[in-house]
């Protein structure tokens, strides 16, 4: 360890020396970029192995029974694994790195380099019903974090190989490099000057050769364009988009009333229980659901509706449409409920495949019913293929990642106008309902969102407690004026907060409200502080964001705000200081 330390200090000083800053940025960019890419390879093959040895451990006689208590083993082991190996949370992907962006300067824990990537491993491999990208990414941004950190960078660069690390994730799992760079611009927000742009393609590049290497030039959505897009198609695709737009409305508040009454349940093993067995009943019932379902969205792109009926107790009903019409129908509408039960119960996973499952069965599900109206014949692959892209457009909010997605892991491009189309009544639909993406609500709600208005995200990345002055002399509310003059002479501020004995804030003085009468000696025995002074309006509370007190300076003649927390003075905010680091932050933001 001492001599493998030694060689990455050597490496560090080496790099730091003799490199210009876009150098070293573009090496580090490779770098994360291949660690993004082996990750990615790593946990999709350990999924896979459990999967298989899964199955062929169990014999098709029993093997419905088999998936009711399987998802619910690997959520276990994936809870005892951070309970008593890790003994910290892991967090899910890519809510946890925009946090980590928006609050705390791009930190990310090193133990997410790996945590990740096990837990997942236990819950998909053994059924639960998401996705490994969000893990994947989540462990590239740590990787991005921790490098960035290692080297000294500066906020500004720490967010920048996050995006990188990032986006070769979603690059390597999807052998999509122009989607991962879209994705870090689109849903991680990364507001990045053009030259930022080269460590992001450099990231990309890297991941997927990386993942070349171990996997071959492998798709891993199957998809042969048949059917062209065709003119008299295209009202078609709008009612998709509509539709996509209203199951992601769906999606998005199943997921969040579960996530909230499952957070009310306080005891580990209870959520377990009710989270285990809602998806147990489920999986038995509809076997598709089981596990990350890339396999079943393969064969939707194919038009192979086989997917619905195997393992099934609706097999005798292969061949009636009407049988197919529901149960697509089913599968669409509960993955919603598998998705947030797996990670109600303690689960960690991504909503990538999920989105992607549901959006393939929706697309099917929409053109079966439209071409049985005989009003006009449509693909059903096709729409398969482009209700992914509505589903992306609309779950996660980013309509330009959707179309680039799905036209790069499907070769798909030939649609690439079915995918705009859909993908941006998609997003109309559900922003019109939901404001905020399931990654971004509960950062929305808390007001520490980063976004693409520089703005509020520059006013999001300050907080209260870092500019709060703490060196105005206090003074007390039963203090004569004479006593009062004490206190003046060494103090260099014309503020003066006045508190009682147990430093609730009763006021303030001016000292130019009081400056014709600091003179007049009679009046030093008889006027006391609580005759000066005056309750300023607004106060500031230490938990507000800094766009309210932004809006309470701008709405106001004041040149300080007194910060008060349960009536007890704790110091004030200045315009000066607030503006001031304002302007530097927006310079990290700008520097090339």
């Amino acid at each position: 360890m001492p001599h493998n330390a030694n060689f990455i200090n050597r490496l560090y000083l080496v790099m730091t020396n003799n490199l210009s800053k876009r150098q070293l940025m573009g090496v580090l960019a490779a770098f994360v970029g291949l660690g993004s890419g082996f990750a990615a390879v790593l946990l999709k093959n350990m999924v896979h192995f459990i999967s298989y040895e899964l199955h062929t451990f169990s014999s098709n006689e029993y093997q419905n029974y088999i998936y009711i208590f399987a998802p619910v083993v690997g959520i276990l082991l994936t809870i005892w694994f951070i309970k008593f190996i890790l003994r910290r949370p892991v967090g899910h992907g890519v809510p946890g790195i925009l946090h980590a962006i928006s609050r705390n300067n791009g930190y990310l824990a090193a133990h997410k380099m790996f945590s990740s990537l096990i837990t997942s491993t236990f819950t998909v491999g053994f059924g639960g019903s998401v996705g490994l990208e969000g893990p994947i990414v989540g462990t590239g941004a740590a990787i991005g974090s921790n490098v960035g950190r290692k080297f000294g960078l500066s906020r500004k660069q720490v967010g920048t190989l996050i995006g990188c690390a990032s986006s070769g994730a979603v690059a390597a799992i999807f052998n999509a490099p122009i989607a991962g760079i879209v994705f870090s611009l689109e849903i991680l927000m990364l507001d990045l000057t053009f030259s930022s742009l080269i460590p992001l393609l450099i990231a990309s590049a890297s991941a997927v050769v990386t993942s070349y290497f171990f996997t071959g030039n492998d798709i891993l959505y199957k998809f042969t364009v048949l059917n062209t897009f065709q003119l008299n198609d295209l009202l078609y695709y709008v009612f998709l988009g509509v539709f996509t737009g209203l199951i992601s409305v769906f999606f998005a508040r199943v997921y969040r009333s579960m996530d909230t009454r499952f957070e009310q349940i306080k005891n580990t093993y209870v959520r377990l229980l009710f989270g285990g067995l809602l998806l147990g009943v489920l999986v038995f019932f509809f076997p598709a659901l089981y596990g990350e379902g890339y396999n079943e969205i393969n064969q939707a792109l194919s038009g192979n509706i086989s997917y619905l009926f195997e393992r099934s107790l609706f097999y005798g009903f292969m061949d009636e449409i009407w049988v197919i019409i529901i149960l697509l129908f089913a599968v669409t509408m509960f993955k919603a409920f598998a998705t947030a039960a797996t990670f109600g119960a303690g689960g960690i996973g991504g909503i990538f495949a999920p989105a992607l499952f549901i959006g393939a069965n929706a697309g099917l599900l929409f053109s079966k019913v439209a071409n049985l109206t005989g009003l006009h014949t449509i693909s059903e692959r096709n729409f398969a293929l482009v209700g992914m892209a509505g589903l992306i457009a609309g779950v996660l909010h980013a309509p330009l990642f959707a179309i680039f997605l799905i036209a790069d892991i499907s070769g798909g491009y030939s649609l690439f106008l079915p995918l705009m189309i859909t993908s941006v009544f998609a997003y109309v639909i559900v922003k019109y309902f939901e404001p905020n993406s399931v990654y971004t609500y509960q950062l929305a709600k808390r007001k520490e969102l980063i976004t693409h208005d520089k703005d509020k995200s520059v006013l999001n990345l300050m907080t209260i407690d870092s500019l709060i002055e703490n060196n105005f002399s206090t003074v007390l509310a039963t203090a004569t004026l004479g006593e009062f003059l004490n206190i003046l002479v060494q103090s260099k501020r014309n503020v003066f907060p006045v508190v009682d004995e147990e430093n609730n804030l009763q006021g303030i003085v001016f000292i130019n409200d009081i400056r014709h009468i600091i003179l007049n000696k009679s009046l030093y025995d008889k006027v006391v502080m609580r005759d000066l002074m005056y309750m300023p309006s607004p106060l500031v509370h230490p938990d507000e964001s800094m766009e309210e007190v932004a809006k309470k300076f701008q709405t106001t003649s004041h040149y300080n705000l007194p910060v008060v927390k349960d009536g007890k003075y704790v110091g004030f905010i200045s315009r000066a200081n607030m503006f001031s680091t304002y302007r530097k932050i927006i310079q990290d933001f700008s520097e090339e």
